[in-house]
């Protein structure tokens, strides 16, 4: 699974709240590559409650 964060993320904190294990925002997301295995799941979860879209998730 690959996931990036596009620009239009405003750091609102949604993704972290689900799945820290794979996002942290400090002004904008940032993905934790080494977290994702075993967390897919959550990462769409993620990527569906982002108020702008801004998870990809391929």
């Amino acid at each position: 699974m690959n996931v990036t964060i596009n620009d239009s993320c405003i750091g609102c904190g949604a993704c972290e709240s689900i799945c820290d294990a794979v996002f942290t925002v400090d002004g904008v997301a940032s993905v934790k590559e080494a977290g994702i295995a075993g967390n897919e799941g959550s990462v769409k979860e993620a990527a569906e409650a982002c108020p702008v879209s801004a998870i990809e998730v391929a």
